[in-house]
């Protein structure tokens, strides 16, 4: 079999020690470190010293970053790899010989790069994860309101559309204060400007929905909880600014150019440039991106007989932001990427359901907008 390599290194990652195969030929020097940043340094200096072409780790949770960190800053070239990938032979597992089987893979060039991007587009992703989580934490709290509010027999989210908005937000500080609102106070308020004038139910709908029955603890429970969605909100306002000081001038410009498409919004078009980067070259077509973030059809397929096309997991945040940004172009008044979903046939919706139907969605708003984007490599598509 062909050497692709002829010094290599096979690392098996754990949370304490790294297990090392450093090939040389058919010769092999197994060594272990620790995971502190000092046995890291002299782990990178041993590489260096030995003219070490390649290192090659398995994905284990996040013990392998520190690792990838040190040999980046070194400039020794480092592949990361999916486990599922390179799974030995049952029956023989040690950490030396995991180590010695990825090295060994490694120099035959049999192992398959996963795709690392640079430290800044790193950084700039875990600042987006981190405001989804944010973001996550504001809708459970809201949730828990809602939850709470039903419990009391208060029905006002079939009145208002949000809870937490303008008018949701000042009728919530009157039932924590335990106020009982009338038709009258309904109107107070429309005129005051506290309630918009607009909403479709009539005050006296209004103050009925109002009327529930809330123990003082839950009225402290709900008080609490909006309490945390105010500081949910704050901390959501730093990550973005925080984001934008991250954001080169090119990357801003793209960002806008990305929220020119249907469902897209300001945090969904960093987040997709915080994903995929700026830089297409490192995806051969537009077919293999779109394979990456699972919003293609998969392949089962046995005895000519197609049994599954069931979409693979692939980049689970660019996944989720693209669906969200379909479901939100699959609802705006006058777009044409709303009929995929509205005129799909009743047999195939049955059978995708709507999730199905924003998944295509999101695989058009991924490689088949019309307007060219203007990045490195980039062949066809949006990106």
């Amino acid at each position: 079999m062909e050497v692709m390599y002829s010094v290599c290194c096979g690392v098996d990652v754990h949370k304490k020690i790294l297990v090392c195969c450093l090939m040389r030929g058919r010769r092999k020097e197994t060594r272990e470190f620790g995971a502190s940043t000092r046995e890291l340094i002299e782990l990178s200096s041993w590489l260096k010293g030995s003219g070490c072409e390649m290192v090659a780790m398995e994905s284990t949770a996040s013990y392998w970053k520190p690792l990838y960190n040190i040999l980046e800053a070194q400039d020794i070239p480092a592949m990361v790899v999916n486990a599922q990938h390179i799974k030995t032979l049952p029956g023989r597992k040690t950490d030396t010989l995991d180590a010695e089987w990825i090295a060994d893979l490694l120099r035959h060039g049999l192992l398959r790069a996963s795709y690392i991007p640079s430290k800044p587009q790193r950084e700039l992703r875990e600042l987006l994860t981190y405001r989804k989580s944010l973001t996550v934490d504001a809708a459970s709290e809201q949730n828990r309101i809602q939850k709470m509010l039903e419990g009391g027999n208060i029905k006002i989210s079939g009145t208002i559309s949000s809870i937490i908005g303008k008018s949701g937000l000042h009728l919530l500080s009157c039932i924590i204060e335990g106020e009982d609102v009338t038709a009258d106070d309904i109107r107070r308020m429309i005129a005051d400007g506290l309630i918009p004038s607009r909403l479709k139910a009539s005050p006296e709908e209004i103050a009925d929905d109002l009327n529930g029955v809330l123990t003082p603890v839950q009225r402290k429970m709900i008080g609490i909880c909006l309490e945390h969605i105010v500081y949910l909100n704050k901390q959501i306002d730093e990550i973005d600014s925080v984001i934008d000081d991250n954001l080169s001038p090119d990357q801003q410009e793209l960002a806008e150019m990305l929220m020119e498409i249907p469902g897209v919004g300001e945090s969904s078009a960093k987040t997709i440039l915080s994903v995929i980067g700026t830089d297409m070259s490192r995806f051969p077509t537009a077919s293999h991106l779109a394979s990456w973030a699972g919003v293609c059809p998969g392949n089962n397929e046995s005895a000519g007989k197609r049994r599954s096309g069931k979409t693979r997991r692939g980049n689970s945040l660019l996944r989720t932001t693209l669906v969200l940004c379909a479901q939100g172009a699959s609802r705006a008044k006058g777009s044409l990427l709303c009929c995929p979903v509205l005129k799909a046939d009743d047999t195939k919706r049955k059978e995708q359901g709507e999730d199905g139907s924003c998944t295509f969605i999101a695989h058009r708003n991924l490689l088949h907008h019309k307007r060219p984007c203007p990045v490195q490599g980039s062949r066809r598509g949006l990106l």
